[in-house]
């Protein structure tokens, strides 16, 4: 079913009658969930669903011909077309691969694309860790890492800046990754960059894992070279399943490291030979997830239903209010409770918000000790750095010098780290709306604050170390 034939229904019936039905375990145990950004929540009707087609058939392995392995094969080609199908990509030009998650991909595009000496890198401060990782594949071939600085206190990234990066290293080859939204603070880039990027000679991977579970993606419009993407993140349920959407001609550049079953059309053990499937299967270690790979397509089924760009809107005003509530918020003698990261409001922006909660003196409470509290509160929400360094490093404002004598000390641990900094946190907080968010949602964390830490100083005593960042 395209989307423009769906009846789509209106912001405010969604978000009553999706809460009342899909999510209504939500208000049955009176937890308020702001970790979208983390992992989406999944619909009851889409659990239903999987657990109906494992029950009135039976299947099997895909790596096969019989019944129930052609039964697997059949659905998992019907959900790569769903996939393309949802993003408008033309599967002439785009191939669908299943990976465990965004990560994945990303590892799969590192891990086969074809670096050599003096090539580049090019890579935006705002990426995650995920992201990140590929320097170690385009160092330990001899490229070079050129990073796109941050512009501003919103933590934006200027078109200027991204043009000088890209138009370096003249005839080399050159591959260019960074977020369509920032997991960090919610900032949105420029789709615009794939385009000036390919006008520069430059590959392009777009990690769509933060933006896409509220926003329309078309490739139609924009054509990077990979995407990648974590579908849990779009509709909570299957967890374990992401893509790399690529471009045909561009996995025609890469060259995997290794082989694996289901990978060859053919091996030899007693001579060193082998050859590559011809398809998306070429990229699909071992056996895939065929019984949750299905839930795919019933999940992007059940978007349409509702239609991305209700979702959209919705959570846009669900976002602007959140945003509103937090700048009001101020202790007794007029200093705010809460220093935001990032745009202060909805202008190309997600629903990802980064923040400190501050004391009436100013200093912000240890984010270990809101994820105790809120916790105790039964609200879900994220603490730490959120595998995003970059971002974290320039809204804390560490200089390039700080970070450079804390790597030469090796700390030990994530503690040591953060006092080699000077830092008198280790992160931030994170919040993020969804789907299945609603006005009861933000208020109960707006009055949470409140009640909690309003002309109240807190301190980090008694609390344990931190584990990871």
């Amino acid at each position: 079913m395209r989307e423009a034939e769906t009846t789509h229904i209106s912001g405010s019936a969604l978000s009553a009658k999706l809460r009342a039905t899909e999510f209504g375990y939500l208000d049955d145990s009176s937890h308020v969930y702001l970790d979208h950004t983390g992992g989406g929540l999944p619909a009851r009707s889409r659990l239903a669903a999987h657990f109906r087609r494992l029950t009135t058939f039976c299947y099997g392995n895909p790596h096969s011909e019989n019944p129930t392995s052609s039964a697997s094969s059949e659905l998992i080609d019907s959900a790569r077309c769903s996939v393309l199908r949802y993003l408008n990509a033309d599967p002439d030009e785009y191939v669908a691969i299943f990976t465990p998650n965004a990560t994945g991909a990303c590892r799969l595009v590192g891990e086969a694309y074809p670096f050599a000496w003096g090539d580049r890198l090019v890579l935006t401060l705002d990426n995650h860790n995920s992201v990140n990782g590929l320097r170690e594949y385009a160092h330990s071939r001899g490229a070079h890492m050129v990073s796109v600085p941050f512009t501003g206190h919103e933590l934006r990234i200027s078109d200027a800046d991204v043009e000088a990066a890209l138009s370096g290293g003249g005839d080399a080859r050159k591959l260019f990754a960074y977020p369509a939204q920032s997991n960090f603070s919610g900032v949105q880039h420029s789709l615009d960059w794939v385009e000036m990027a390919h006008a520069h000679g430059c590959d392009v991977l777009l990690d769509a894992a933060a933006y896409l579970p509220t926003n329309r993606l078309d490739l139609s419009r924009i054509h990077p070279d990979f995407v990648a993407v974590s579908w849990y993140k779009v509709f909570g349920y299957p967890t374990g399943l992401g893509c790399l959407v690529a471009r045909r001609e561009a996995i025609g550049q890469l060259r995997r490291p290794w082989f694996s079953g289901g990978t060859v059309q053919a091996a030899s053990a007693q001579i060193a030979w082998h050859r590559m499937a011809d398809d998306a299967s070429a990229f699909e270690d071992g056996t895939l997830n065929y019984l949750s790979i299905p839930d795919v397509e019933t999940g992007l089924d059940w978007i349409r239903s509702i239609g991305i760009d209700t979702i959209h809107e919705h959570v846009a005003v669900l976002t602007e209010c959140l945003l509103n509530g937090l700048r009001a918020l101020q202790h007794s003698n007029g200093a705010p409770m809460v220093r935001i990261f990032g745009p202060h409001d909805g202008c190309r922006r997600g629903a990802t918000v980064a923040l400190h909660l501050l004391g009436p003196d100013g200093l912000a409470i240890d984010e270990r000790v809101v994820s105790r509290d809120s916790a105790a509160s039964n609200i879900s929400l994220r603490a730490g750095c959120f595998c995003n360094p970059g971002a974290g490093e320039a809204a804390f404002g560490i200089p390039r010098t700080v970070l450079d004598r804390a790597s030469r000390l090796s700390p030990d641990t994530i503690d040591e780290y953060v006092h080699s900094l000077g830092l008198p946190h280790g992160g931030a907080v994170r919040v993020s709306l969804g789907v299945s968010s609603n006005y009861s949602d933000v208020l109960a964390f707006l009055e949470f604050i409140v009640e909690t830490y309003r002309d109240r100083p807190h301190s980090g005593e008694s609390l344990g170390p931190r584990v990871h960042c």
